[in-house]
């Protein structure tokens, strides 16, 4: 199952796809989704509504999509997580997950007009594998634990900026909470329709050239132990999202270094997950 948010920036209406790319409208069911949907059992309650054919049909011609979750509570970052990437920086492989936080605001749409900060010279892309909390997740006993508190899978621009990131501060924040620095979705893609997260085929594009085509085989640390990790150190509420980590072919690791410009797109696909296309503009 596919759940989307569709309109307006801060107007978006809750939506279900269905495996015949088929829109009904959720807003007769639930008000969003967000954390409070995903813990108290909204999925299954739209599943059942499926079943029963009592859901009406939306046209969204023309509608803006969303981001497929309402404003997060926090996004945890997973750095340097696949060996490729980490090599093509010069880092280390890490012995432990690299986690850093990225402010929630900077969650946009799929489509969203991306704005590269003022006085930004090497503002860069990452594909990556988002998870969505959907279950209160603290001091996991085992990483076998993780399936319960997951919602489903989305894709993540974890856009960067490398000199605020890496030359202005010890810390990454800076480079990755400017606004409009996280596009998500275009669906969040239930875990049922995702068998093995561990087996999807990532990709990204820039100004149709591609730049990154690699696979969550290659994780260093897989979906269900960053989960578990995480929740030993902090408690992952409903409706949080993990970007968990981007393979090689960054802007950073290229020989050229082709950091994004005004009027660049950026063009995003995973397995099963669906794509996103954005334009970049000056802030």
């Amino acid at each position: 199952m596919k759940l989307l948010r569709l309109g307006a920036p801060g107007k978006e209406r809750p939506a279900v796809r269905d495996s015949a790319g088929r829109i009904y409208d959720l807003s007769g069911l639930t008000g969003d989704i967000d954390g409070p949907f995903l813990a108290g059992g909204g999925v299954q309650r739209v599943r059942a509504a499926l079943g029963s054919g009592e859901l009406p049909l939306l046209d969204a011609e023309g509608m803006r999509t969303g981001a497929p979750v309402a404003r997060p509570g926090k996004v945890v970052c997973i750095g340097l997580n696949y060996r490729d990437h980490a090599a093509e920086t010069g880092a280390d492989v890490p012995q432990r997950p690299v986690v850093f936080m990225k402010d929630p605001s900077t969650v946009v749409g799929p489509h969203d007009t991306v704005l590269i900060p003022r006085g930004s010279a090497k503002t860069d892309w990452e594909v990556e594998l988002a998870v969505v909390v959907a279950r209160r997740a603290r001091y996991l006993a085992y990483p076998s634990d993780a399936a319960e508190a997951i919602g489903g899978y989305a894709i993540s621009n974890d856009v960067s900026e490398r000199a605020f990131q890496l030359e202005l501060s010890a810390q990454w924040d800076l480079g990755k909470s400017c606004e409009t620095f996280n596009p998500l979705g275009p669906w969040l893609v239930t875990p049922d329709e995702v068998p093995d997260p561990q087996a999807l085929g990532l990709r990204l594009s820039v100004n149709g050239v591609q730049r990154q085509d690699g696979t969550t085989k290659d994780m260093i640390f897989d979906i269900a132990f960053l989960v578990w990790y995480l929740s030993q150190y902090m408690v992952l509420e409903p409706g949080d999202v993990i970007n968990t980590g981007t393979p090689a072919g960054v802007a950073l690791g290229l020989p050229d270094t082709p950091y994004l410009r005004a009027g660049d797109t950026t063009e995003l696909a995973i397995d099963g997950l669906g794509s996103q296309r954005q334009t970049f503009e000056q802030a």
